[in-house]
């Protein structure tokens, strides 16, 4: 069921804020990727450069996914968030879990530090989502 009344229309009149945060969580992780590229290839060298963006990468780019899709979802109608959530979650697991077993049969030298990037990504995403829904989020909808 739809809601109704004040905040069904501030939802109506702001229909940006389901993504309004998105390019604060992409620009946060874009500076990982850079920062992780270089500890990467301090550390292990171009493999490991390479491995440690990537990991950041596919961090980003899954949460991003889930991000509009529940979004669009989510405008379409709200009881759809929970089934193309879990879809899609079910569908991320089993991809990134594909991906992990093909790049480990290969003996590739920056799985380790692709390992480590995907791990640091979904800190830094979760860390800067949570404050902006604590900091920049609340003083929007408190004031």
């Amino acid at each position: 069921m739809a809601e109704s009344g004040p905040r069904a229309a501030e939802a109506t009149a702001d229909r940006g804020w389901r993504l309004r945060h998105l390019p604060v969580l992409l620009g946060a992780v874009a500076v990982l990727a850079a920062l992780a590229a270089v500890l990467g290839g301090v550390t292990r060298g171009a493999d490991g450069a390479l491995g440690a963006a990537a990991g950041v990468a596919v961090t980003a780019a899954s949460y991003t996914l889930t991000t509009v899709v529940l979004a669009w979802a989510d405008a379409r109608d709200p009881q759809l968030v929970l089934p193309f959530g879990l879809g899609l979650y079910v569908a991320k697991i089993t991809a990134l879990g594909g991906v992990m077993v093909l790049v480990a049969s290969t003996g590739w030298p920056g799985l380790v530090p692709f390992c480590l990037g995907i791990a640091a990504g979904v800190v830094v995403w979760t860390g800067v989502h949570v404050w902006w829904l604590t900091t920049v989020h609340a003083r929007r909808s408190a004031g």
